[in-house]
């Protein structure tokens, strides 16, 4: 007879498996977005409603990003035990956290592409798109951002 170890061991070097891979996945993600964050640095991200300086502005158009992010087993598995006890979910903060950095990543990409130089009243829509079940254990967040995009007159001397 086969200790009780030995049957579990598969299980628990899956678990092992997905969880390096998942953070693996997800540091790569995050630093993707840094990266791609920098490039975007010289546009102005406010959420005001209001345009300062509107005699100025040559040209707005309404831009978006939209994105949407799953969560591995291992990790709605971990928040799932967490909802047991009660408490922060980190794992849900984390998901949250690059969906909406996507999505505003998207957004600015999109502003860029019609040459503006500033985003106004920018907002964040979510929705989640799967949650868990009991037949399904993953949970799924759309994300969508959306702003002004102002392109400036440039001033002649």
């Amino acid at each position: 007879m086969w200790p009780i170890w030995v049957s579990l061991l598969p299980m628990l070097l899956l678990l092992v498996l997905g969880a390096g891979v998942g953070g693996f996945v997800e540091r790569r993600h995050l630093a993707a977005l840094a990266l791609r964050e920098k490039k975007y640095a010289s546009i102005t991200v406010t959420n005001l409603k209001r345009v300062t300086d509107s005699a100025s502005a040559q040209h707005a158009a309404m831009v978006s990003g939209e994105v949407v992010i799953a969560s591995d087993y291992l990790k709605t598995l971990l928040a799932s035990l967490r909802n047991i006890v009660g408490g922060n979910v980190k794992a849900y903060e984390t998901l949250m956290h690059r969906a909406r950095w996507e999505a505003q990543l998207r957004m600015l990409e999109e502003a860029r592409k019609i040459g503006a130089s500033e985003v106004w009243n920018v907002r964040f829509e979510t929705s989640n798109v799967r949650s868990s079940s009991k037949n399904n254990k993953a949970i799924s967040v759309e994300v969508f951002a959306f702003g002004t995009a102002v392109i400036r007159q440039i001033s002649q001397p």
